[in-house]
């Protein structure tokens, strides 16, 4: 008999959920980064091994609304939780439970779910600093088992992927054995570029940008060609993504290009433009055509 469920990947931002995702898939189907909010969508990561397929649904990070965009994110959470069989909870082992981590918790515990939980980061401790991390994260008022965690290395990772299959109901496959997400196409290099242009932007502008790919012209003879808008808020915003006579949209457009290149698995031209939107996170119209819904 197969198992398959729905796991709901919950925690503050940066603790490294998009990273387990992947680590778990042995793909990547999540962008990552230090960043808060890099996570927009509901991320699915799907492995199947044996009889067993666990459906990784990486939410958006677990916070209060405080535009359209973030209130979208929070629905898009409770959507989420509402259709998962089991929820794990990622937290930082470096720093600790916090009062984000408890306002999750609480959310976890509204949503009855079976929840386990994840303490990541353990290849930044010492055995007593696990030893305390693992304590604190028991005390919190969830989660059945608790288990140490390193995403980065894949420390523990084994361990919490065995609990968790043994945890899903008994029922056929839902996706194909050789799929690893269910995301479109358009998505999943959008993000690759919005990917490149967090880890180039530092703190300067990762929280007003959003990519939309609008064209995708599929390979032939070994080449495809992908167009994609780079929206922002403002005029300041756009001149740190374009920099000065180009360099940095140009730096950008090589690291995405290269990472698109390896999802296409074929030489790619990269088309992109940086645009000005003025609150383009409270455009409900924009949101729709981006997919965050």
């Amino acid at each position: 008999m197969t198992r398959s469920g729905f796991v709901a990947l919950a925690g503050r931002p940066n603790v490294g959920k998009s990273t387990l995702v992947n680590a778990i898939v042995e793909e990547k189907v999540a962008i990552v980064s230090d960043r808060p909010q890099t996570t927009r969508r509901a991320i699915r990561g799907i492995r199947s091994r044996g009889d067993c397929q666990l459906v990784l649904v990486d939410l958006p990070g677990v916070q209060r609304p405080r535009d359209t965009l973030t209130a979208r994110m929070a629905g898009r959470v409770q959507q989420e939780l509402a259709g998962s069989d089991v929820a794990l909870l990622v937290l930082n082992g470096e720093q600790g439970v916090g009062p984000g981590d408890r306002f999750i918790a609480a959310t976890l515990a509204d949503a009855k779910l079976p929840v386990t939980i994840a303490v990541n980061k353990i290849d930044r401790l010492s055995r007593a600093a696990t030893a305390a991390a693992l304590a604190q994260a028991a005390e919190l008022p969830i989660g059945e088992d608790v288990f140490p965690i390193s995403a980065r290395t894949g420390s523990g990772v084994a361990a919490l992927v065995e609990h968790l299959s043994a945890r899903m109901p008994e029922g056929p496959f839902m996706f194909s054995e050789r799929a690893i997400s269910d995301q479109p196409m358009a998505v999943v290099l959008a993000e690759l570029v919005r990917e490149a242009v967090i880890r180039r932007t530092f703190q300067e502008v990762p929280h007003a940008v959003e990519v939309m790919v609008e064209e995708i012209e599929h390979p032939r003879a070994g080449f495809a060609r992908v167009r994609a808008l780079i929206w922002v808020e403002s005029a300041s915003q756009k001149g740190i993504l374009v920099g000065a006579q180009g360099r940095m949209v140009k730096a950008i457009g090589t690291a995405a290009r290269r990472e698109i290149e390896r999802e296409l698995d074929c030489h790619v031209h990269l088309d992109l433009s940086v645009r000005v939107r003025g609150d383009w996170r409270g455009d409900e119209g924009l949101l729709d055509r981006l997919g965050i819904t």
